[in-house]
C-alpha cells in the first residue's frame, strides 16, 4: 500500500509568486491578498481538498539583481509588494481545524528571541499546526534594508546552525515540561523552580533569558529545511524534518533527494525521518486539450521581464545583460546556487535562454511543470514518486483560486482513487500529521532535543541554568 502524497498550498503574502503577472488574469484574485477573507477563503478549499498545509514563502528585501534595479518586480507585481505571512496564519487557523501552516523564518536578519516568541505564538494559537520554513536569505537587498552587508552563501550556513542552537535552548531547555501548573485553588500558574535562564555567547549570537513563552503544543515547530546546495543539505540532515527543494529533471532531482536522505544518516537519522517536497506548477482539466489551452492562455499573462526578475533575485545573475536567445552560462554566486545548477550544468544538455525561463512552461531550473488531464498529471506525480522518491509537493499558484480548486476538485479523487492519497486528516499536530506515531515533540535521535532540560548533551551546563 504507497504511502499518501503530501502536498501544500504555495503561497507569499504577494500579488505574484513563482508566475509574475498571473495576478492580472480576468478570473485571478490574488490582488485580494491585503483582504483576510481572501486567505481565509484559501483555508477552507485546502481543508476541503485535504490539503496538508499552506507553505508561505517570503522575502525581506525588493530583489533588485535584475538591471539593478527592482523595476521589473515592481511593474509586475512579482513577490513585490509582500506582506508578513505570519498575520494571516491566525485568521486562516480560524476557520479550519486540520490545515497547517508552514512560515519562512530568517536566520540571517531576524532577532532569534523574537522569532522563538512570534513562532511558539503561532504554535499555540493554532493547537500546533505550525511549521517553520528556515531560510538564510539571499537578497543584498534584504541586507541592506536591515543596515547589514551581504553574507556569504556558506557563512549564512555558519550562522544558522549557531542560530538552531539558540531557538533549541528557548524552546526545549527553558521550561520543564510539568512548569505549568494551572493550580486556580492555590493561584499558581507555573512553578518558577521549573522555569530556567538559558545562556548563550557564540560566534555569531548572544543572548541570557528566560524563554517568556510556556511551551507550545510541539514546543520547537516542525522544521522545514530549504536549500539543495551542498552545506544546505547537510544542514536539512542535521535540523530538517522535512525539506524544500525546486527542481525540474527527475535525474538531477534524485540526487537532491538521495543528498538529503544521507545527511541525515550522517547526523544519526533515518533517511526517510527528512521528507522532501518538491515544488510543481500543476495544470490540470478534465481533458488535456484543455489544459493545454489554460496553458496558453495564461502565458499571455505571465510578464517576461518579472519572471526573469525574479529568477536573477533567486540566482544573484542578471539575466537582462544576455540576449532573449542566448545560452546561460554556469557562474557562482551567492544566492541560490543550486537554480542556477540545475539550469546548466545539470539539465540534461538543454541550453537554457531568458526566453525559455520567462515563458509559462517548463523549464530547466525551475520546478516540476505538470500539464494535463486529471489521470495524466497523477501518472507524472506518481512517476515523480517512485523514480525520484520524493514524499510530495508545494503547488505553486498561478490563477487563484481556480488553480487550487482544480487540483482538489480533480487530482484529488483520482489519487485518492488509485491509493495515493489519504482519507481523512490524521488527529494531532503538524508533527504528528507529518510523522503519525512518532509524537508531538522533537524526535529523541533529532539534534534539537538534546537542549531538552535534563537532557544528556555536551556543555549541558551551558544550555540550562536553573534561576533558584
Amino acid at each position: 500500500m504507497p504511502k499518501p502524497i503530501l502536498f501544500n498550498a504555495f503561497y507569499m503574502g504577494s500579488p505574484s509568486q513563482a508566475w509574475a503577472g498571473l495576478w492580472a488574469h480576468p478570473k485571478a484574485q490574488t490582488d485580494r491578498y491585503c483582504d483576510l477573507a481572501f486567505w481565509q477563503d484559501l483555508a477552507r478549499t485546502a481543508e476541503r481538498g485535504l490539503i496538508d498545509g499552506i507553505f508561505f514563502a517570503d522575502q525581506l528585501g525588493v530583489m533588485d539583481a535584475y538591471e539593478g534595479r527592482p523595476d521589473a518586480l515592481i511593474r509586475s507585481g512579482g513577490m513585490c509588494p509582500i506582506n508578513d505571512p505570519m498575520m494571516v496564519i491566525p485568521a486562516m487557523a480560524a476557520v479550519t481545524e486540520n490545515l497547517c501552516f508552514g512560515v519562512t523564518g530568517n536566520t540571517t536578519y531576524e532577532q532569534p528571541y523574537l522569532l522563538a516568541r512570534r513562532l511558539s505564538t503561532l504554535d499555540h494559537l493554532t493547537k500546533g499546526r505550525i511549521a517553520w520554513n528556515i531560510v538564510t536569505g539571499i537578497a543584498p537587498a534584504a541586507a541592506m534594508a536591515m543596515g547589514q552587508k551581504p553574507v556569504a552563501h556558506d557563512k549564512r550556513y555558519d550562522i544558522a546552525d549557531e542560530y538552531m542552537d539558540l531557538m533549541y535552548k528557548l524552546w526545549e531547555g527553558s521550561w520543564e515540561d510539568d512548569a505549568v501548573l494551572r493550580d486556580k485553588a492555590n493561584q499558581i500558574y507555573a512553578d518558577p523552580a521549573k522555569v530556567h535562564m538559558i545562556k548563550h555567547h557564540g560566534e555569531y549570537l548572544s543572548s541570557e533569558a528566560m524563554f517568556i513563552c510556556e511551551p507550545s503544543p510541539q514546543r520547537t515547530p516542525f522544521l522545514f529545511a530549504a536549500g539543495s546546495s551542498g552545506r544546505g543539505s547537510a544542514f536539512a540532515g542535521k535540523h530538517g524534518e522535512a525539506a524544500f527543494m525546486s527542481a525540474s529533471d527527475m535525474g538531477y532531482s534524485k540526487r537532491v533527494v538521495d543528498g538529503y536522505r544521507n545527511a541525515a544518516i550522517e547526523n544519526g537519522r533515518a533517511p526517510d525521518d527528512i521528507k522532501v517536497i518538491n515544488a510543481a506548477t500543476i495544470i490540470v482539466a478534465p481533458t488535456e486539450a484543455e489544459a493545454r489551452a489554460l496553458q496558453e492562455e495564461y502565458q499571455q499573462y505571465a510578464s517576461f521581464e518579472g519572471n526573469l526578475a525574479m529568477l536573477s533575485g533567486w540566482t544573484g545573475i542578471d539575466f537582462s545583460k544576455y540576449g532573449p536567445d542566448e545560452p546561460i552560462e554556469h557562474a557562482e554566486g551567492n544566492a541560490i546556487q543550486s537554480i542556477l545548477d540545475s539550469m546548466t550544468k545539470h539539465n540534461t544538455g538543454e541550453k537554457v535562454t531568458p526566453r525559455a525561463l520567462a515563458r509559462f512552461a517548463r523549464t530547466p531550473g525551475r520546478e516540476a511543470f505538470i500539464i494535463g488531464s486529471p489521470s495524466q498529471v497523477c501518472d507524472t506525480i506518481i512517476e515523480w514518486v517512485e523514480k525520484v522518491g520524493v514524499d510530495g509537493f508545494n503547488l505553486h499558484r498561478t490563477v487563484e483560486p481556480g488553480g487550487l480548486g482544480a487540483f482538489v476538485d480533480l487530482v484529488v479523487p483520482e489519487l485518492r482513487d488509485r491509493g495515493y492519497y489519504k482519507t481523512e486528516y490524521d488527529a494531532g499536530t503538524m508533527r504528528e500529521k507529518m510523522q503519525p506515531g512518532r509524537g508531538p515533540k522533537l524526535a529523541s535521535d533529532h539534534y534539537g532535543a538534546r537542549f531538552k532540560f535534563g537532557a544528556s548533551a555536551p556543555h549541558d551546563e551551558e544550555i540550562v541554568a536553573s534561576l533558584i
